[in-house]
C-alpha cells in the first residue's frame, strides 16, 4: 500500500523547512528509520528517517522548496504483508491516528541527527556544506578539486567563487593562442590599414568576433533558509525596537592578568566570552530590568536569566544560548560556551539551543572589532558589543599611561530603558571587567 509520510512537527515552534537534500531517489529501497531527506529550518540542518520500509514512490516536493508540516514529504509503497515492515499493525487500533504525518511514539525519534554534509562529505572526501555544496553544482565546480580553507579544512563559498575565478583565467588549450594578423591582398597586393582600424576601431572584419563576445553578467545566489531567517529577525527587530546605543571603554588589565591566572592554576584555557558574560550576569542581578520583556503593557521578568552568546559562521550571525551562567564557574561556562559554538558552525544544535536569553553578549574583538551599534535581537530588551582590547594612552592623576581598553557598545530597548538607567547598567559593567574580583567572588 502507498503511504504519505508528512512533514512532521519539530517542535520549538517550527511551521516549516526547506528541503536541502534528498538522501534517496524515487524508485530507492529504504528501511524502518533509514535518512532520507536533509531539511533546513531556522536554525538547524537535520536528517529526517523514514518511520516505514519500501519503495519509495515519489518525493512530496523538489530540492530547494519550503513545505509546511503537515504536508507530504514523501510517498512509500510499504510491503504490509511482512511483519515489522510498513504501518500496519500501528495502523490497527484507535491510538492509530496519527498528529502529524503517520509516525507512532515508538517508530523513531524526530530529535536532529547528525549533520548529514559530514557524512555526505565523508562519502566524497570532502567537507561542505550543503548549500555550498548546491553552489558548486550550480557553477559545475569539481569540489574534489578546491582546498577548503575553513575551519577543519571546509570548503566555503568564496573557495567554489575562486575555483570558478581561476577556471576562467586558464588559458586555453595550455597557453595563449597565437595571434597573427590577417593577410588583405587584392589584384594590388597588400594593403594598408583603414585610418578607423589603425586607431583600433571597429571595422567590418572584427564585428563577427564582437557578436561572439559573450555579455557581461552578474552572478545570483539565492539566500539560503538560515539567511533569510536572519534578514527577516534584523529587519524586525530594527523596525520594531527604538535603538539607543551608549558606548563607553574598560581598562581590562586586570581582566587579562586574571584570565592568565586561572590558567596557570587551573591548567585551562578561560574564554574572553566566558568572562564578558560573568561580568554581565553579575551586572544585569543589579540592574534587573535589563533582562525584562515587553509584552504589550507588560514587562516580564525572567525567574532565571540566560544569555544569548552571538557566533560568527559560514552561513551566518547565530545567537547560542548559555543557561544559568550565574550558576557555572569560568572554567565550566567557556567550555559550555564552546559546545554551543561548535553546534552552531557544524548546524547539530536542535533549535531550543537558539532561544531564550535574556540578555545578549557580542565579542566582535574575537574578529578584529572596535565600537559598533549592535541590534537588540528580538524578545529581549539589551546587548552588549565587545570590543578588541588594545594599548591605548589615556590620562591618570595629570598622567598619560598606556592600557588595554576594550570598546564597548550597549544597545537597548529605549520603550524599556530610559538614558540614565542605560548609562549606569554599562557603567557597572566596566566595573566588573576592570575589577574581575567583583564578578569572581
Amino acid at each position: 500500500m502507498a503511504t504519505d509520510f508528512l512533514l512532521p512537527d519539530l517542535g520549538e515552534g517550527l511551521t516549516e523547512a526547506e528541503i536541502v537534500r534528498w538522501l534517496v531517489a524515487e524508485g530507492d529501497s529504504v528501511v524502518v528509520d533509514q535518512p532520507i531527506v536533509e531539511i533546513e529550518t531556522d536554525k538547524a540542518l537535520m536528517e529526517i528517517p523514514t518511520p516505514y520500509a519500501g519503495l519509495v514512490v515519489s518525493h512530496g516536493a523538489p530540492e530547494g522548496t519550503v513545505l509546511d508540516v503537515g504536508q507530504v514529504l514523501v510517498t512509500i509503497q510499504t510491503e504490509s504483508d511482512e511483519p515489522g515492515e510498513g504501518p500496519t499493525e500501528r495502523e490497527s487500533g484507535p491510538e492509530a491516528a496519527p498528529i502529524v504525518g503517520t509516525i507512532s511514539s515508538e517508530a523513531v525519534d524526530l530529535t536532529p541527527r547528525e549533520v548529514s554534509h559530514r557524512r555526505a562529505a565523508a562519502a566524497v572526501g570532502v567537507e561542505a556544506l550543503p548549500i555550498v555544496r548546491r553552489l558548486a553544482t550550480d557553477l559545475g565546480v569539481d569540489l574534489r578539486s578546491v582546498t577548503g580553507t575553513g575551519a577543519d579544512g571546509r570548503i566555503t563559498r568564496d573557495d567554489v567563487t575562486q575555483a570558478v575565478a581561476k577556471t576562467a583565467t586558464t588559458p586555453v588549450d595550455g597557453g595563449a593562442r597565437e595571434m597573427t594578423e590577417p593577410e588583405h591582398t587584392d589584384e594590388s597586393g597588400p594593403q594598408e590599414p583603414e585610418a578607423a582600424e589603425a586607431y583600433g576601431a571597429p571595422t567590418p572584419a572584427h564585428l563577427g568576433e564582437l557578436a561572439d563576445t559573450p555579455e557581461p553578467s552578474t552572478e545570483r545566489v539565492e539566500m539560503s533558509k538560515l539567511r533569510r531567517t536572519i534578514a527577516e529577525r534584523v529587519e524586525a527587530s530594527w523596525r520594531d525596537i527604538p535603538h539607543v546605543t551608549a558606548f563607553d571603554a574598560a581598562d581590562v588589565t586586570r581582566l587579562l592578568a586574571s584570565r592568565a591566572a586561572l590558567k596557570r592554576r587551573r591548567g585551562q584555557p578561560v574564554s574572553i566570552d566566558a568572562m564578558l558574560v560573568k561580568a554581565v550576569v553579575v551586572a544585569l542581578g543589579r540592574h534587573r530590568e535589563m533582562t525584562a520583556r515587553l509584552e504589550g503593557d507588560v514587562l516580564v521578568y525572567p525567574e532565571r536569566v540566560d544569555i544569548g552568546v552571538a557566533v560568527d559562521t559560514e552561513e551566518g550571525l547565530m545567537v547560542v544560548v548559555t543557561e544559568d551562567p550565574a550558576r557555572r564557574d569560568l572554567i565550566e561556562l567557556t567550555a559550555d560556551i564552546a559546545r554551543l559554538s561548535d553546534g552552531a558552525r557544524n548546524r547539530t544544535l536542535p533549535a531550543g539551543a537558539f532561544a531564550g536569553q535574556a540578555f545578549t553578549v557580542s565579542n566582535i574583538g574575537a574578529v578584529g572589532g572596535g565600537y559598533g551599534t549592535p541590534i537588540v535581537p528580538m524578545g529581549t530588551t539589551g546587548i552588549l558589543s565587545a570590543g578588541k582590547g588594545q594599548d591605548t594612552p589615556i590620562a591618570r592623576s595629570g598622567r598619560i599611561e598606556i592600557a588595554p581598553m576594550m570598546p564597548l557598545s550597549l544597545s537597548y530597548d529605549h520603550r524599556v530603558i530610559d538614558g540614565a538607567a542605560g548609562r549606569r547598567f554599562l557603567a557597572t559593567v566596566v566595573e566588573n571587567l576592570e575589577e574581575p574580583t567583583l564578578f569572581l567572588a
